[in-house]
Formats: C-alpha cells, sequence, structure tokens
C-alpha cells in the first residue's frame, strides 16, 4: 500500500485529503506545517507529499527544498490558493513535481497522485527497473537479461525500497518500519542479516550497488560502468 503525507494547516482539507485518499486504497499521514512533517518523515516512510504552501513554523517552499534534499526521488505535489505564474515558478523552482490551485477537485487530485506515483514506482505494474535489472513484486524476482532469482519476501520488499528510489537513503527506522512494521520484534540487526544478504546475492550486478550512509541507513545507487 503507498503511503501518502498530506501536510496542511487548515484542519477541514486536511482530513478532507485525508479521508478521501484512505477511502481510494492509499494509507496516509497527516501534518499540519513542514516541521511537523519533517519530524514524521523522520520515522514514517511515504512515497509521495501533498503540501500547502502557506503555513506558520515552515511553508511549502522551504518544506520541498529541504524534502527534495534529502530525498531526490520522492514526488512532491502542491495543493494552494496562491494562483499566478510567479507562485507556480517559485514551487517549481524548489522543488516540486505537480501543483494544483484550491478550490481542489478531488477526483483530479486522485488522478494527480496516481500519475506522479506511477512515474516513481511503477503503481500499476508493481515493478522497477534499474538499468536492465528488473524487480517483479508479485513473483519476488529479480531479472536481468533472461536470468532470474527469486528472493524471500523481506529480502525483495527491502531491494524493492531501494531500488525504486536509487539515491534516496532511507534510515534505518524508516526500513524497520516500512518492511518489518512498527510491532515487530525485530532488531537492528535483522536489517543488517539481510543487507549483507542482499549485497552477496547482488554483488555481481552491473547496475546498482548498496550503500552504507554513515550513521542513517541505506541507499541504492546506480553504477556508473554498467554493462
Amino acid at each position: 500500500m503507498f503511503k501518502i503525507l498530506i501536510v496542511e494547516d487548515d484542519k477541514e482539507l486536511r482530513e478532507l485529503f485525508s479521508a478521501f485518499l484512505s477511502d481510494n486504497g492509499f494509507s496516509v499521514f497527516a501534518a499540519e506545517d513542514g516541521r511537523e512533517a519533517l519530524f514524521v518523515m523522520e520515522t514514517q516512510f511515504v512515497d509521495l507529499v501533498v503540501t500547502d504552501i502557506m503555513m506558520p513554523h515552515m511553508d511549502g517552499y522551504e518544506l520541498t527544498r529541504q524534502v527534495r534534499a534529502a530525498y531526490p526521488a520522492l514526488p512532491i505535489l502542491m495543493i494552494t490558493a496562491k494562483n499566478g505564474l510567479d507562485y507556480k515558478s517559485e514551487g517549481f523552482q524548489s522543488g516540486t513535481d505537480d501543483y494544483m490551485v484550491k478550490p481542489v477537485d478531488l477526483p483530479e487530485l486522485l488522478w494527480r497522485v496516481k500519475a506522479l506515483l506511477r512515474r516513481s514506482q511503477s503503481i500499476h505494474t508493481k515493478t522497477v527497473t534499474l538499468g536492465k535489472t528488473v524487480l517483479h513484486f508479485d513473483s519476488y524476482t529479480v531479472e536481468r537479461e533472461g536470468e532470474e532469482q527469486v528472493l524471500p519476501p523481506k529480502e525483495f520488499m527491502l531491494l524493492y525500497k531501494l531500488l525504486a528510489s536509487p539515491g534516496r537513503t532511507f534510515t534505518r527506522n524508516q526500513l524497520m518500519d516500512e518492511i518489518w512494521g512498527m510491532d515487530s520484534s525485530a532488531t537492528d540487526h535483522t536489517l543488517e542479516v539481510h543487507i549483507g544478504r542482499l549485497r552477496d546475492k547482488c554483488k555481481d550486478n552491473p547496475d546498482f550497488s548498496i550503500v552504507t550512509v554513515r550513521g542513517l541507513g541505506y541507499k541504492a545507487t546506480e553504477k556508473e560502468n554498467k554493462v
């Protein structure tokens, strides 16, 4: 299930967007300003951010800049009452992927969310492609040039999450919560063991490497000299 973060200081709109997206099959987190949004993202993995612009403490422009710096591939959709080219220009320059003006048509919001997710990690087919490597979620299969390798579910989901956003650093807590669940008894050692197994199984893959980001977590990086 894809996870969406709604950042909106208007309580009624925040609850409306959250309920609508939840009813359409998404898991939704909510924050009332940029600071709270960043706090949520420290502990929860999200697939997409929907943010207002005018908010207290930290507005949508600054939030977008900080999110874009930390998560280069994370889709961001701005929703705002501010119309006009100057506002849109600043929004896109800060790093947003799409822009909607209030009042928001909810079906259009859903279309745009699905389009952004489809671009980032193939919402319908549930496949991820990096170079010549293709991950098939439904069969837990890693395929490259006709050769297939089936991974255990947890290893596959971990690799899928990393390769879906190459270059993006995931904290240990994000990966643990996403793959094992918040109520799991799994530990950091469990994650390290799974990362070690993936590195061993993928050591000869010329498309990507799994990199440790010291003090934070892990990311997948695309190799420059691919075959």
